[in-house]
């Protein structure tokens, strides 16, 4: 199954599990794979596992948000 621009991600669902479930999950799934920036220093957080951190630039490990890091304000 191909993604589309309506599905997104969750195309590879297919029609199970419900539009609602399908559009949250593409939602999150969007925000995962952009490029999270560190809480410490100015660079890229790489995810390593649910809520396991690491800076490429710092090399630091951190927890912190699941999916996807908060940006401060």
């Amino acid at each position: 199954m191909a993604r589309t621009k309506k599905t997104k991600a969750a195309g590879r669902f297919g029609a199970r599990y419900g539009r609602r479930v399908r559009v949250k999950i593409a939602d999150i799934e969007t925000n995962q794979r952009k490029k999270q920036n560190c809480i410490f220093c100015t660079g890229i957080a790489k995810r390593l596992s649910k809520g396991i951190w690491e800076c490429k630039k710092c090399r630091k490990k951190f927890a912190s948000h699941t999916y996807f890091l908060k940006k401060e304000k």
